[in-house]
């Protein structure tokens, strides 16, 4: 692995925060100044294609990467854009396997709602 991806895997991994790839590129400047954009994007789909990291795709918003790449439900301020991640345990995915009646490989789920920080502006 490359320093620029171990760089940008660190800053993904570092947190349970979903950033986008303009705020990866802001915290890789701080420590790797010459580090492009264009760096950025590619090394992001890198780890995404290895499954390192997972890209989340927002409508109206640039996409966001999570540090967990396996299948977890998402709940999405429709104000101000902010990703929670929903615990809500491994079995979640065999469980809709058994209402669906079928094999589940993975799943997409986000829940829009207006966080307690927007609902207090």
């Amino acid at each position: 692995m490359t320093r620029q991806r171990q760089l940008i895997y660190a800053i993904v991994a570092e947190k349970p925060v979903h950033l986008t790839a303009e705020e990866i590129y802001e915290k890789a400047r701080e420590k790797m100044p010459g580090i492009a954009i264009g760096t950025v994007y590619r090394n992001l789909g890198i780890l995404v294609q290895e499954g390192k990291i997972r890209k989340l795709e927002i409508p109206d918003s640039p996409a966001r990467y999570d540090r967990q790449s396996l299948s977890h439900p998402h709940l999405i301020c429709e104000r101000c854009g902010a990703v929670e991640d929903l615990n809500w345990g491994r079995n979640f995915l065999t469980q809709l396997a058994g209402r669906c009646g079928r094999t589940l490989t993975g799943y997409d789920l986000k829940l829009y709602h207006i966080c307690d920080a927007c609902k207090n502006k």
